[in-house]
């Protein structure tokens, strides 16, 4: 398994794969409004969890607004 398929992802490779400043990242998950958990005194974020997440955000999201 290579590290893009690892079920667990580290916030360098969420603000990677989410194209986000880490800063960004941890401020999400301190407030609560990114799916994460922390270990010790580390963030983890699931990658399924972390894709569903982000459809839904889409999903919710007006692709309308401005017209």
């Amino acid at each position: 398994m290579n590290k893009q398929d690892a079920p667990v992802m580290t916030v360098d490779e969420v603000a990677t794969y989410l194209k986000i400043p880490k800063s960004s990242i941890y401020k999400l998950a301190q407030e609560g409004r990114i799916p994460c958990q922390k270990v010790g005194k580390h963030w983890r974020f699931h990658r399924n969890t972390l894709k569903q997440w982000l459809s839904n955000q889409y999903s919710g999201a007006d692709v309308h607004a401005g017209k």
